[in-house]
């Protein structure tokens, strides 16, 4: 019944359109010195960002390892939101590096909610429910929008890889919002998707990435270096900078296994001629692709993409093959549709 269950719920949102509470922590940044002192904590370049835009970006520390990755909005003036899933770690590392700047963070989480709209129909769905019209809401952007008196933020982002929005209501007010959401999704067959769909086979199939895959790596071993600033300066540069002068021996590939159920597990030693050349990440169905797929960080210098791999498992071992991250709309199509 567990797989029915999933199934159901995955398609639900590749084919249609599915919603859930996915709130995340949040620190509001605010200050004449709030991008400043983000560029420093993070990557990417914050205080580039435009009003409206969001980013994705990672923390790291001094040896250049990541410990957080994020997304940051620039919702007003000297006013930024960093939504992540370890703000208590988060305020003790801005603390620990926070000098003279003009700069002040505070966790709003239990003033926030968002449900995560996600889908092919996510955008009818979203322009049937909201006062203002969201057609021309660019990705990874967030707006104010209305309903009736709710006052609410609208962003498009999403962690499916499909088509997808995400809308922040006052926590005492989400009740209503829910209401209002599921009454307009009648129309459009919106399931409320409750299972584990929304952070293993959903974002699996596209590549995204928990802080499980990233732990220990820096961004270029993980496929981030494009979220790099190498002109700003930020905690754990001096290393990277180094990492970068000695090669990448490290990558977070993917692979497949053409069992459904085969008991692979995050841990999990890859084999070549019975020599461990990596670990398994992540593991999980590809309900879309059809297939057993994953994350491996692999030795570069023992392993590359194409090669068949054992997965030794609790159970013996396991045939597979390295590949691409990305299993699913590699054009990202579907997510920028």
């Amino acid at each position: 019944m567990k797989r029915e269950i999933l199934m159901k719920e995955h398609k639900a949102v590749r084919e249609n359109v599915g919603y859930y509470d996915f709130t995340h922590q949040l620190l509001n940044v605010t200050g004449p010195d709030a991008g400043k002192f983000l560029d420093k904590m993070f990557v990417n370049a914050i205080s580039k960002l435009g009003l409206g835009q969001a980013t994705y970006t990672t923390m790291l520390n001094e040896e250049g390892h990541i410990i957080d990755d994020v997304i940051v909005f620039y919702v007003e003036e000297e006013r930024y939101v960093v939504s992540t899933l370890y703000i208590k770690e988060m305020i003790e590392w801005f603390d620990k590096h926070k000098t003279n700047e003009d700069v002040t963070y505070e966790d709003i989480t239990s003033k926030l909610t968002m449900f995560a709209v996600q889908g092919p129909k996510s955008k009818d769905l979203i322009n049937s429910l909201v006062d203002d019209n969201i057609d021309d809401l660019q990705f990874f952007t967030i707006e104010d929008n209305t309903v009736g008196d709710l006052d609410i933020e609208v962003a498009r982002a999403g962690f499916t890889g499909e088509l997808g929005y995400e809308i922040y209501v006052p926590t005492e007010k989400k009740d209503l919002l829910e209401k209002e959401l599921v009454n307009c999704g009648k129309k459009f067959n919106l399931m409320n998707i409750t299972s584990d769909v929304i952070i293993n086979s959903l974002p699996g199939e596209k590549g995204y990435v928990l802080m499980s895959d990233l732990k220990g790596c820096n961004p270029m071993e993980v496929g981030y270096g494009w979220t790099i600033d190498w002109n700003s300066d930020f905690i754990g540069k001096d290393a990277l900078l180094r990492a970068k002068k000695e090669g990448i021996k490290r990558d977070l590939v993917g692979f497949t296994v053409e069992m459904e159920d085969a008991g692979v597990e995050a841990g999990n030693e890859l084999l070549i001629d019975g020599e461990c050349v990596g670990r398994v990440t992540k593991y999980t169905y590809g309900f879309t692709v059809e297939k057993g797929i994953g994350y491996a960080l692999i030795n570069t210098e023992r392993a590359k993409i194409g090669d068949k791999v054992k997965i030794k498992t609790s159970s013996g071992e396991i045939d597979a093959s390295l590949c691409e991250r990305m299993f699913y709309d590699k054009s990202n199509s579907r997510v920028r549709a």
